[in-house]
């Protein structure tokens, strides 16, 4: 009984002993070895390790490449128009020692960075025309941002993979302002396409008033060709008629001329009897009483 007594600290001892000296590295993961605050080792492979127990302690790291969202920053471009930029950028810790040495944690490595971007976009962007901060040199200027970046991280064991602007915006007031003159600008354009369909219309409705008019002008000048030849003809036809029997003929006419004077019940002639015009009625004699 006395030597299970004795056994049963000593091994509870040995077992916190041994459980305090193994840790495990993660693929996803880096750590360093601390005594007493002094590094003394970095692990980078994954596997079982070991440590003195009580004495050292294991800082893990990251290892895999991690994002940064950066607060948005406001710039002002070369010409003096302001812009709001929103960047992100991914890195990776390749230096833990390095790492833990100048920022000690990944929180503070984040605030670093992020003054860092920040103020790297403000130098490169203020050197350029907002229309080319917009344009596809954009990517020129972002290489240039990354490649400021990494030269500072690199005092912090960190390398920037990629650095990129996921939204520039104008402010408020400028946005304002120019959909105020986009605005301008697309009713003047309003404008000028009425202007000019009135002015088309005008000149349709003209050019096709004036081939009306030389249509109906041509159409009468054929119409009163055609008269001019129908009365030719019918002049012709009574000619030929008159030249065969000249008494037919004038008796014919006599009669269309009675026919438009005397027509209605209400015509009164006044002539003599022995009118020229009553010439083919001198052999009709009054009926007897």
């Amino acid at each position: 009984m006395k030597a299970q007594k004795i056994i049963l600290p000593i091994v509870a001892v040995l077992g916190a002993v041994v459980f305090f000296s193994v840790f495990i590295i993660k693929e996803v993961n880096q750590a360093i070895v601390l005594q007493f605050g002094d590094p003394k080792r970095i692990i980078v492979e994954p596997g079982l390790n070991f440590k003195i127990p009580f004495i050292q302690n294991v800082v893990y790291l990251d290892k895999r490449i991690l994002n940064l969202d950066t607060p948005p920053e406001e710039v002002i471009a070369s010409d003096q128009k302001r812009l709001i930029v929103d960047a992100f950028a991914r890195f990776k810790i390749v230096d833990p020692l390095k790492f833990y040495i100048s920022v000690g944690n990944e929180r503070v490595a984040r605030s670093r960075l992020s003054t860092i971007i920040n103020s790297r976009i403000r130098n490169v962007l203020g050197q350029q025309e907002l229309q080319t901060l917009l344009s596809k040199d954009r990517t020129k200027q972002m290489t240039l941002i990354q490649e400021g970046v990494n030269t500072e991280a690199e005092n912090f064991g960190i390398e920037i993979v990629d650095v990129r602007i996921k939204r520039a915006d104008l402010p408020q007031a400028n946005s304002e302002a120019i959909y105020r003159r986009m605005q301008t600008e697309r009713e003047r354009e309003a404008k000028e396409f009425r202007a000019r369909g009135a002015e088309m219309a005008v000149t349709i409705t003209s050019t096709a008033d004036k081939e009306v008019t030389v249509i109906l002008a041509d159409a009468q000048k054929k119409s009163e060709i055609m008269k001019g030849e129908g009365d030719g003809q019918r002049n012709k036809i009574f000619a030929d008629a008159f030249g065969r029997d000249p008494e037919f003929f004038a008796f014919y006419r006599a009669m269309q001329a009675y026919e438009t004077a005397l027509i209605g019940g209400d015509t009164s002639l006044i002539l003599s009897p022995d009118s020229e015009f009553f010439k083919f009625f001198g052999n009709i004699k009054p009926k007897s009483q």
